[in-house]
């Protein structure tokens, strides 16, 4: 499990302008400058990731995710990386979360840029729904 989580901090840390630094409950924290993107905890390979509710909703729907083990009525998910097919879900889930920080004003939503990342997102017409221009709301943008 420590090799597919050093392999998931690898890859989101490659992610265009994302640091990695330690997380404050412990593992390792991924940030789009000050806009966390989620974060793991090395020892068991917890995933948490944090969006809007009417995102997450959508991916425990699909089995993507489990509500945040503390944090029940908030946006965040809960996961884990225990096999190679848990890292591809897990990097991609994290993809998800970059896309939606990376693009958060409205402006920038209304961009080619944008409309590409989210049609190269693996994931389902349903999840990539609720990332069009018409579903954003205060929650997600600054």
């Amino acid at each position: 499990m420590r090799e597919l989580v050093q392999r998931v901090i690898a890859a989101v840390s490659a992610f265009p302008d994302v640091s990695a630094a330690p997380h404050r409950f412990g593992g390792v924290e991924f940030s789009l400058g000050k806009v966390e993107v989620g974060h793991i905890h090395v020892g068991n390979g917890m995933v948490d990731i944090p969006y809007p509710r009417r995102i997450r909703d959508v991916l425990i729907a699909e089995g993507l995710a489990q509500e945040h083990h503390l944090l029940h009525d908030s946006g965040w998910i809960t996961t884990f990386v225990r096999t190679d097919a848990d890292f591809e879900r897990i990097v991609s889930l994290y993809h998800l979360s970059y896309v939606q920080k990376r693009f958060r004003r409205r402006a920038d939503r209304q961009s080619d840029a944008y409309q590409t990342a989210v049609a190269a997102l693996p994931f389902s017409d349903a999840v990539k729904a609720t990332l069009q221009p018409t579903q954003i709301t205060d929650e997600d943008v600054e």
